[in-house]
């Protein structure tokens, strides 16, 4: 990848990440409350439906560049004398090593985010704070394992160039499917970023996290939040690769 691409690819993706992040934050507001395990009523019910916009609005733009900058970097070392039949394998594997480098700065961002959710009576500055004060900078990476796992899940791409609007409608029926089998994931990875310090879900084991989620409520525990998520990766899926595509052609 030559510096145009880099720069191409930085900014397309992190001005396509900021938009949807932005956009849709009342939506993920209202699935972390529906996830979290003390209810959706007792975490703010519809009140305080941008609590923490702070930590999403610092954290978009390079993680949505990182990502894509990986993504893209990748594909095009793997494309010199690859065959075409690999190319499926080829943007997986891209997907995936993007996600892993991505989530670096999204998962604090994440967790400072969701704390602020539950809790819309703390600022984003004090609940960043505190984590670090009472568990230091590796609370800020808690549910790392189960991010990446339920991102890498649902972050397969398409194999060849197609118009911007095709790109944007294959990102919004691909999300959604995606985000429709990967909840429960999404699910542990909300318990184990809400969890108090010592708790057996802080400990970041993710089978744990879900046996408890099902011990507790049972399937619809492991679903809980599954249609404002549909709704939010949808759209976000559409908006944000419809964006990428447009802005990367406009600007190459």
């Amino acid at each position: 990848m030559d510096r145009g691409d880099f720069l191409v690819s930085l900014t397309a993706g992190g001005l396509a990440g900021v938009s949807v992040d932005l956009i849709l934050f009342p939506l993920d507001t209202v699935k972390t409350r529906l996830q979290s395990p003390q209810g959706f009523k007792k975490a703010g019910g519809f009140r305080g439906i941008y609590a923490g916009v702070p930590s999403t609005a610092v954290g978009s733009f390079p993680n949505a560049a990182a990502f894509f900058v990986t993504y893209e970097y990748t594909k095009a070392m793997f494309r010199t004398g690859a065959s075409p039949y690999l190319s499926p394998i080829t943007h997986m594997l891209a997907a995936s090593l993007g996600e892993i480098v991505a989530c670096l700065i999204r998962v604090p961002s994440e967790v400072v985010k969701q704390r602020a959710q539950v809790s819309p009576s703390a600022s984003t500055l004090r609940i960043l704070s505190n984590t670090v004060c009472e568990e230091g900078i590796l609370g800020l990476y808690r549910g790392y394992k189960s991010t990446v796992l339920r991102e890498d899940l649902w972050s397969w791409k398409q194999g060849h160039v197609v118009e911007s609007w095709q790109s944007a409608v294959c990102g919004a029926f691909a999300g959604g499917f995606a985000a429709a089998v990967t909840t429960p994931l999404d699910v542990a990875k909300t318990r184990i970023m809400l969890a108090k310090t010592g708790s057996r879900n802080a400990s970041g084991n993710v089978l744990s996290a879900l046996h408890g989620v099902w011990r507790s409520q049972g399937i619809s525990g492991l679903f809980a939040g599954i249609i404002p998520r549909i709704s939010a990766i949808s759209l976000g899926g559409f908006i944000f690769l419809g964006m990428y595509d447009k802005i990367r052609s406009l600007l190459s």
